[in-house]
């Protein structure tokens, strides 16, 4: 798949060893559609794990001046809306046919939950055949 791709190559420029969460990606209907259409996206959301926070913070950085370097288009990047205020960029693919959104969720702010990148890449809406 293609979204998978495009994920494969943002892990490439973030650069981190450890470990990875990988669900696979997976097809979900459009929200914003007639619920009779046949309208889709894909969603691959995935994880980077025991990686000391600095390398984490050090892999966001690389992924803020990385990604336009790829063509993505930087829409956001500050921190989400949740209690915890996490550091967010949100990105889109030149031509904008993926997004991507990823987080640095920071196990000081989160209790017993280990740090980790959250990575979510989804495709553009498309109509199925």
């Amino acid at each position: 798949m293609e979204v998978e791709q495009a994920s494969s190559r943002i892990g490439e420029i973030a650069a981190l060893q450890g470990e990875v969460t990988d669900t696979g990606a997976m097809t979900v209907r459009c929200t914003n559609y007639d619920s009779e259409e046949n309208v889709y996206r894909v969603r691959h959301p995935w994880s980077f794990h025991q990686v000391p926070l600095a390398a984490m913070e050090e892999a966001m950085e690389r992924l803020r001046t990385g990604l336009p370097e790829e063509g993505w288009k930087i829409v956001k990047d500050g921190v989400d809306d949740s209690p915890a205020q996490s550091p967010q960029i949100v990105a889109e693919s030149e031509g904008q046919e993926y997004a991507v959104d990823l987080r640095l969720l920071d196990e000081r702010k989160y209790g017993d939950d280990p740090s980790l990148i959250e990575v979510t890449v989804v495709s553009a809406c498309y109509r199925s055949k």
